[in-house]
């Protein structure tokens, strides 16, 4: 297996594709996987049933109910790096303390922290069908959003006009980043 880890922030480190719910963070993370030939994965698909039964009810994750899942989420990034691979991986890393933990990953994380509007956010998750979390949740999620501090390794990227113009504007972003 071709060993992806080096300092290049889009050859290098795991990609964390990261914001609130609705901002197209699965839809992006996957795109970006095909585009960088990488691994792809969902931190949503890492909770634990009780943390999903909770948000389908409408209830807010506590950091006790985050700490196992992320810790579920290091571990699954570790086993890429066990295998010579970084991924692409879509999570929600709504608070620094969980960027932080996520950061642990041996291979490094980067963090790419996709926005939009909070009108376009309502009127995506309204639109959405199949999914656990509801759209009265977004408040939550956007109260407990923490910005990208200044000394972490990421980006933002608006996710304004098409999939492909959004992935773009990532790997621009990325190729633009500071060391």
């Amino acid at each position: 297996m071709t060993d992806t880890r080096s300092a290049d922030p889009i050859a290098g480190p795991h990609l964390c594709v990261m914001g609130v719910s609705g901002v197209g963070k699965t839809t992006i993370a996957q795109g970006l996987a095909e585009r960088l030939h990488r691994p792809f994965g969902d931190a949503d698909d890492l909770h634990p049933a009780a943390n999903i039964e909770k948000m389908a009810n409408g209830h807010p994750l506590t950091d006790a109910d985050r700490a196992p899942w992320l810790d579920a989420v290091v571990a699954w990034l570790d086993d890429h790096d066990g295998d010579g691979e970084t991924t692409v991986f879509a999570c929600s890393a709504l608070r620094r303390a969980y960027r932080d933990q996520i950061a642990r990953a041996r291979a490094g994380v980067v963090f790419v922290h996709l926005t939009a509007p909070a009108d376009e956010l309502r009127r995506r998750l309204e639109g959405r069908t199949g999914h656990y979390m509801k759209v009265t949740m977004l408040e939550s999620q956007l109260a407990t959003l923490e910005d990208l501090e200044p000394d972490e390794r990421g980006v933002r990227v608006a996710t304004a006009g098409s999939v492909d113009d959004t992935i773009d504007a990532v790997e621009k972003a990325l190729r633009e980043m500071v060391p």
